[in-house]
Parts: C-alpha cells; sequence; structure tokens
C-alpha cells in the first residue's frame, strides 16, 4: 500500500473487506484522497468469491444476465458471478441457459472492440458490465457504447467500489461507496484543492494498482 494510513473497511463476512490508503493520489481522469486496493478481490478466489455473492443479489430474481462483460482485471470475480447467478437460477436467453464471461479489446483510442470469434456473446445478449470500481464513469461508459455497437443490450453495471448508483440511466451496483468512506473526494485534476495546497502526489493508479512518486 502506497502511504501509512493504511486500513481495511470491514463487514460482517470475513472475506468481505475493503483495503483503502489514505493521501493523493492520481488517476487518469482525477485526483482522489483515497487509493482503494482490489488485488486481492480480483486474484484471491475466496474474496472473489465474497464479492460475486454481494453482487449476485441484485440480480437473481430482477435482471436477464447472458454475458459478464468484465473490465479492470475483474476476470476472476465475473466467473465468480456467472457461478453464483447460474446456481441462483438466474434468466438467460442463451439455448444453452449458460453465461458468457468475456473481456473486451482495448484500441489506442480507448475504445472497446471485439473480435469476430467473441461478437456472438455481444449480440442480442444481456450484458452485465463487471468494473473494479466505478466513479467518473468513463469506463463504463465505453463499455456501454461498445455494447450498444455490437447489437447487445445493457442490463447493468456493478462494481466492487462505485461513487455513483446511476449511470448513463442505467443503475450502478456495489458492494462498497463513499458512505463506508466518510470523507471520501474526488476533483477534477485541475480542480484538485489538494494540489492547490500544494501537497505532494503520492502515487499514480489505475486499475493495475499504484506507482509510487
Amino acid at each position: 500500500m502506497p502511504t501509512v494510513n493504511s486500513g481495511k473497511v470491514l463487514t460482517k463476512s470475513k472475506n468481505l473487506f475493503l483495503r483503502v490508503s489514505k493521501g493523493h493520489f492520481a488517476t487518469s481522469h482525477s485526483h482522489i484522497n483515497y487509493y482503494i486496493d482490489v488485488t486481492m478481490q480480483k486474484t484471491r478466489l475466496s474474496e472473489a468469491q465474497a464479492v460475486a455473492k454481494e453482487l449476485a443479489s441484485y440480480y437473481y430474481t430482477t435482471t436477464v444476465i447472458d454475458t459478464i462483460l468484465c473490465l479492470d482485471g475483474m476476470e476472476v470475480v465475473g466467473a465468480c458471478l456467472a457461478d453464483e447467478l447460474t446456481r441462483g437460477g438466474l434468466v438467460s436467453i442463451n439455448s444453452h441457459q449458460t453465461i458468457y464471461v468475456v473481456t473486451p479489446e482495448h484500441t489506442s483510442g480507448s475504445q472497446l472492440i471485439f473480435r469476430d470469434n467473441l461478437v456472438h456473446t455481444i449480440t442480442g445478449k444481456h450484458v452485465l458490465v463487471l468494473a473494479a470500481s466505478v466513479s467518473t464513469g468513463y469506463t463504463a461508459g465505453a463499455a456501454i457504447e461498445a455494447i450498444k455497437y455490437y447489437g447487445g443490450m445493457v442490463s447493468g453495471i456493478c462494481s466492487i467500489f462505485a461513487t455513483v448508483d446511476k449511470y448513463m440511466d442505467y443503475d450502478v451496483r456495489a458492494v462498497f461507496d463513499p458512505k463506508d468512506l466518510k470523507d471520501y473526494e474526488s476533483y477534477p485534476s485541475h480542480q484538485c484543492p489538494m494540489c492547490q495546497r500544494g501537497e505532494k502526489i503520492d502515487a499514480l493508479v489505475n486499475s493495475h494498482g499504484y506507482s509510487k512518486l
């Protein structure tokens, strides 16, 4: 973790918690005062399963899902979520009554594309967007555009952490939100009060992790 001000946001589940560090961090789209480390949720099976179980509770009886579109390296959580939803009897229009778990490619212009051999998992399918976090909505927005371009239907957006409960008229479901971090703040980089106060950036952060400065 990048600073000494690190800790955990706990829940009633022993495998469901959020690792955070407080400081001054820069993403590609904003400056934030908390770095939220979801590395273990994305790579450790027990934690990925706990996240998946929590997210699945939002969709069991209310949403048709044929495909889970994984962003930010969320494939392990996506596979656990597909398993959880399938065992829970989720409605699917797939003839095989299963759920696809896919990851898009990124072009140099940050657009999302699918190769011809994967297009069938999007076209005509109900697609759930799964991200590590949703704050500015930039990444989720690109996913929604891609789903629509390839003829899919957006079932919703979900993530481990989110600062919004709706984006582009779609509900955003998350395990954690700013209520769990009472003083969480996010600013456009040119309007960051920490920068204006001359506070140095602790680290550059993105979905892969952090790089100390």
